[in-house]
C-alpha cells in the first residue's frame, strides 16, 4: 500500500483544487500524475507478486504503445489531410498533419537509432522520447481533465451569458461554427430563465480586418432573427482574441453588476482554455462549449493545447531545457558505453 501514497496524495491535492477553484491548470496535472503513480504502483504490486506476470504486463503495454503511437500518427495524418481539403492550408488546418508526420519522424529516429546502436543517436533518440513523453503527458491531462471540465454542473446564478465570437464569413455573415455557440447559449439562457432570473445575453467580438462589421453585432442580428428578445443582448465589439473578449466583457459586467457571476459559452474544444483564461483575467464564471464538427475537432483541441503550452512558455520551457541538459550530460558521461551499446545489440 505504501507504493499508492503518492497517487493518494495527488488525488487528495487534486479533489481540494477543483473545489476551491475548477479552472486551474494544476489540477488536470495532480490528476495526471495521480494516474500515472497509480499505475506505476499497480505494476510494482503486480510484479512483486509474480516476477514473470509483471515482465508479461511489461510486454504488453510497450506492444500497445507502439500500436497506439501508429495508429494515432495514421489517424493524424488522415485527418490533416481531410483539414486540408475542406478548410484550406492554414497553419492552424495543419496542426494535426504535423502531429501525425512528427510522430513518424519520432518512431523512424528510434528504429534507426535501434539499427544502428551509435551512442550519439541514442542518447538523440532518448532524449527525444522524453520530450515527446513529456508533451503527450500534458496533452492527456489537458483532455481528459478538459472533458471532465466541461461535464461538471453549474450550479451557481447567473446574471449574464456571454457568447466569444469567431470569424464571419464574407465579413458579414455568422459561419456555423459560431450559430453552434449561440443556439448553445440560447439554450443555457432559457435554463437559467427557469429558475427565475433572466441574464444578460453578452456577445463578445470585434471587427476583424476583413469584416464589414464587428462579430458581436453580426452575433447580436443572428439572435434576432432566431426569435432571441433584442433588449437582452448587450454587445462588446473591441476585442480580437480570447483574453480581449474576456477582459473587456468583464469590464461591462462589474460596470452594471459589480457583484456579477456569469455562463462563458464556446465551442467544446476551446471550453478549459478559455476556463483558465477566464480565471487569470479575473472573470467570475465557468465555460460551457458548443458541439464541434468530428473532423475540425483534433486540429482544433491541438491548437488550443499549443496556446495553453505557450501561455505558461516559462514553466514548460525550463522542464525542456531541463530533458535536453540532462540527454547533453548522459552523451557527455558516455552513457550507455560502447560495450552496452554492443551487448544491447547481441
Amino acid at each position: 500500500m505504501v507504493a499508492f501514497v503518492p497517487s493518494f496524495v495527488c488525488f487528495f491535492l487534486f479533489c481540494v483544487g477543483v473545489v476551491r477553484d475548477r479552472r486551474r491548470v494544476g489540477n488536470a496535472v495532480l490528476l495526471g500524475l495521480a494516474v500515472v503513480f497509480a499505475a506505476i504502483a499497480l505494476f510494482l504490486h503486480l510484479a512483486s507478486e509474480k516476477a514473470q506476470l509483471g515482465h508479461d504486463l511489461g510486454v504488453a503495454l510497450l506492444t500497445l504503445a507502439a500500436l497506439g503511437v501508429v495508429t494515432l500518427a495514421w489517424f493524424l495524418i488522415a485527418n490533416g489531410i481531410t483539414m486540408v481539403r475542406k478548410e484550406g492550408r492554414s497553419p492552424a488546418n495543419l496542426l494535426s498533419l504535423g502531429a501525425g508526420v512528427a510522430l513518424v519522424a519520432l518512431l523512424a529516429l528510434l528504429v534507426t537509432a535501434l539499427v544502428l546502436h551509435t551512442h550519439t543517436l541514442l542518447v538523440v533518440a532518448a532524449t527525444a522520447v522524453a520530450l515527446a513523453g513529456y508533451v503527450a503527458f500534458m496533452f492527456l491531462c489537458f483532455l481528459f481533465y478538459g472533458a471532465l471540465y466541461g461535464r461538471l454542473r453549474i450550479r451557481r446564478r447567473a446574471d449574464y451569458v456571454v457568447v466569444l465570437g469567431s470569424g464571419l464569413i464574407g465579413g458579414t455573415t455568422v459561419p456555423p461554427l459560431l450559430a453552434g455557440r449561440l443556439d448553445r447559449a440560447r439554450k443555457e439562457h432559457a435554463r437559467l430563465s427557469r429558475r427565475g432570473r433572466r441574464p444578460v445575453l453578452l456577445t463578445s467580438g470585434g471587427q476583424g480586418p476583413d469584416e464589414k462589421l464587428p462579430e458581436s453585432h453580426a452575433m447580436a442580428d443572428y439572435l434576432v432573427t432566431q426569435g432571441f428578445p433584442a433588449d437582452l443582448i448587450e454587445r462588446e465589439d473591441r476585442s480580437t482574441t480570447t483574453d480581449e473578449n474576456l477582459t473587456f466583457s468583464k469590464a461591462l459586467m462589474e460596470k452594471a453588476n459589480p457583484d456579477y457571476r456569469c455562463v462563458i459559452v464556446t465551442n467544446n474544444y476551446h471550453v478549459f482554455r478559455a476556463a483558465v483564461t477566464a480565471r487569470r483575467t479575473g472573470v467570475r464564471g465557468h465555460v460551457i462549449g458548443a458541439p464541434t464538427a468530428s473532423y475540425f475537432w483534433p486540429s482544433a483541441m491541438i491548437r488550443e493545447f499549443v496556446a495553453l503550452l505557450v501561455a505558461y512558455r516559462r514553466t514548460n520551457a525550463a522542464i525542456f531545457l531541463l530533458v535536453l541538459l540532462s540527454g547533453l550530460f548522459i552523451w557527455w558521461l558516455g552513457w550507455p558505453s560502447t560495450g552496452a551499446v554492443a551487448l544491447a545489440g547481441q
